[in-house]
C-alpha cells in the first residue's frame, strides 16, 4: 500500500509523535524524517526548518484545545470547560508546556485561540488589565497543575491508597498529627480523588475572578 503524499500537516503530525515518545528535544529534522519513512531531504518542501516544525507542532497543539466563545454563557462555565480541555491536551503533549511560551512567531489556531480567552473576559466585563492576569493566571494554573500530575508517583485511587498507607505506616506514633489526620481522613477516604483538585482549585480561581471582575 503506498503511503499519503507528504505535506506539512504530515510533518506536524509526525514531529508530535517524536516529541510525545521522546520529548521535544527529540524533534529533529533526522527523526521526524525516520518517522515518516523519508530522507531528511525531503521535508524542505513542506517547512523550510526546525524552527517552523517547533512553531508548527504549537499551533496544532493550540487547535486541538477546546475553542471558548462569549456567545452568552456564563464566563466561568466557558473558561472551565476550555481548561479542562487544555488539561486534556496538555497532558497528552506535555513537551509543549515549555514550548508554548517560547516560540515568537504564532500560527493562526494560536492567535484565534488567545483572541477567544480574551473575548470571553472582555465581553463578560473584565478591564483589560484584568482580563490580562486572568488569562495569566488560569494558564499559569493549568500548566502548573499537569506538571505536578506528571510527577506524582500515583495515578489511580488504589495507588494512592497504597503509597498513603505505607506513610502512614512508618510515620511515628505520636507525633506529626496533621499529616496523619489528612493521610486517614483525606487520602484513604472512600471514594477521594486527586484528579478532582484540578476543577476546585480552578472554581477558587474563577471565583476570586469574579469578585474583581468590576
Amino acid at each position: 500500500m503506498s503511503r499519503p503524499p507528504l505535506s506539512s500537516g504530515r510533518v506536524l503530525e509526525a514531529a508530535i509523535r517524536v516529541a510525545d515518545r521522546g520529548g521535544v528535544e527529540a524533534i529533529t529534522m533526522r527523526r521526524v524524517a525516520q518517522e515518516l519513512g523519508v530522507e531528511a531531504m525531503s521535508l524542505y518542501h513542506h517547512v523550510p526548518n526546525k524552527d517552523a516544525i517547533l512553531d508548527g507542532v504549537v499551533d496544532v497543539v493550540f487547535a486541538a484545545i477546546e475553542l471558548p466563545s462569549a456567545d452568552g454563557a456564563d464566563w466561568r462555565d466557558v473558561l472551565r470547560a476550555r481548561a479542562c480541555s487544555a488539561r486534556t491536551v496538555l497532558s497528552s503533549h506535555r513537551w509543549a508546556l515549555g514550548l508554548m511560551d517560547s516560540r515568537r512567531n504564532p500560527g493562526p489556531a494560536t492567535l484565534r485561540h488567545h483572541d477567544a480567552v480574551l473575548g470571553v473576559l472582555r465581553e463578560a466585563g473584565f478591564t483589560l488589565p484584568m482580563a490580562a492576569h486572568a488569562v495569566s493566571l488560569i494558564d499559569s494554573y493549568i500548566g502548573g497543575y499537569v506538571l505536578q500530575e506528571a510527577s506524582l508517583p500515583v495515578t489511580t485511587p488504589d495507588e494512592v491508597e497504597e503509597v498513603a498507607g505505607g506513610i502512614l505506616e512508618h510515620l511515628p506514633q505520636d507525633q506529626l498529627p496533621y499529616l496523619r489526620e489528612m493521610i486517614v481522613d483525606h487520602a484513604l477516604r472512600p471514594g477521594y480523588d486527586h484528579a478532582s483538585e484540578f476543577g476546585y482549585g480552578l472554581d477558587l480561581i474563577l471565583d476570586a475572578l469574579e469578585a474583581r471582575r468590576n
